[in-house]
């Protein structure tokens, strides 16, 4: 079976290389022998980690009538579903790890694909098989929820911050050192990319259409070591979240910061790990761990993708081999979450102020569970507030953090972020 990789970076070189390095071992596992033959970069002049042949020249590649399978590994959305479009009109089969081309074109791909084996195991946490999982050994269950942590990058800074304390800004620069963070890292801190995964999981376990715009995502910019400090004292971790899950016959899709308890599983995941909770209605709670980024564990993922085309598996894209007539699910209106919140309010240490704020609270449907203040060393003439509060809704949280940033005792923008227990 003849394979073409298109993109030749890290994740593309080290899917050759396994594929070279480990041929005997790949070939008595899929039964066929996996060649990778070419690859296609946009500059033959940087040096490359393989001994495959190289061109520039994407369009010829895509006509040969040699190759089997095409790994797409060139990041971006609109060239790379030109490419793929293509490929799939020509009968030829697809690997990618592209999550931003799935999340914005997973079911324009998968009518194109029809039988046509598409793979995209490595698109979603890295050598985490969580496609799998839920496409087919969870397969006769209905998803209640899921939970992951599908970021490495933010993942470690706040492990950073939790463990360390470190300031935001110092651990995203270790980050950026450790080869953990790009250079401009909003895509990972800012949530992006873990809503492109969760969207394509969204889209096996319950069939949701939608784009990232549609669902509510947050980032972990304005973590401070006040929110830390907060954590700490109330036996919570913080962690970027994706969260997924049925809400009456509707789905919610968020990404954001949380407060989690420190004894819930997910929350010892640390560093630049990934793990994913997924609870189905048949099997209960089942817990993925291990890698999600890097070029070893993702070639993993790919190369899981072609031993299955070689071996002749066919699997619906999507997981669906027909429409499922129960779950027309649409997404839930953001206003509409129900969840517990934490605030973070910096306000005049005056007496009368923290009255103020509970009577707007309770006024706004907002029942405070706990209450803190952080010790003024330095005597200044500001205090450092910290609520939480129990299960509401977030249109009476949205209203109350308008409400609180046109307050002249409030001397910050005020922070809040969901409690996930």
């Amino acid at each position: 079976m003849n394979v073409a990789i298109l993109g030749v970076g890290t994740v593309g070189a080290e899917v050759a290389n396994i594929l070279i390095k480990n041929q005997k071992l790949i070939t008595a596992r899929s039964g066929k022998e996996i060649k990778p033959i070419i690859g296609v970069v946009r500059n033959l002049n940087k040096p490359r980690n393989t001994t495959i042949p190289l061109t520039d020249d994407i369009q010829s590649v895509i006509n040969r009538d040699d190759i089997d399978v095409y790994v797409e590994l060139m990041g971006g959305v609109n060239e790379p579903y030109r490419v793929v479009s293509e490929i799939l009109k020509r009968g030829k089969a697809v690997v990618t790890a592209n999550k931003a081309l799935l999340a914005y074109h997973r079911f324009k791909l998968q009518n194109l694909a029809c039988d046509t084996p598409f793979g995209f195991e490595a698109s979603v946490a890295g050598g985490i098989p969580i496609i799998k999982v839920l496409r087919e050994g969870l397969s006769a269950n209905h998803i209640l929820s899921i939970n992951g942590i599908m970021n490495g990058t933010s993942n470690y800074i706040l492990t950073s911050m939790m463990n360390g304390g470190v300031k935001f800004e110092d651990a995203l620069k270790k980050a950026q050192e450790l080869g953990y963070a790009e250079a401009d890292p909003t895509f990972d801190i800012g949530g992006f990319d873990t809503a492109h995964k969760l969207l394509i999981l969204a889209s096996i376990a319950y069939g949701v259409h939608g784009n990232p715009e549609d669902i509510l995502i947050e980032g972990i910019e304005r973590i401070t070591k006040e929110d830390i400090f907060f954590a700490n004292d109330f036996e919570y971790v913080i962690k970027l979240l994706a969260i997924a899950k049925r809400v009456s016959d509707k789905i919610e899709l968020r990404v954001h910061p949380a407060l989690v308890p420190k004894d819930k599983m997910i929350a010892k995941v640390d560093g630049v790990m990934n793990a994913v909770s997924v609870i189905g209605d048949a099997v209960g709670e089942t817990m993925f761990y291990g890698p999600g980024a890097g070029g070893s564990a993702t070639a993993s993922a790919v190369i899981s993708d072609l031993i299955d085309i070689a071996r002749e598996i066919k699997f619906p894209m999507l997981g669906y081999k027909a429409p499922l007539e129960i779950m027309q699910a649409e997404l839930l209106e953001q206003d509409k979450i129900r969840t517990k919140y934490y605030f973070r309010l910096k306000v005049e240490d005056k007496v009368g102020v923290l009255a103020k704020i509970t009577n707007l609270m309770s006024e706004n449907n907002l029942s405070i569970d706990s209450f803190l203040q952080k010790p003024n060393i330095k005597k200044e003439d500001d205090a450092t507030l910290f609520f939480t509060t129990h299960t509401s809704l977030e249109a009476d949280v949205k209203r109350v953090m308008g409400i609180l940033k046109e307050q002249e005792f409030v001397k910050d923008e005020p922070f809040m972020m969901r409690i996930e227990s």
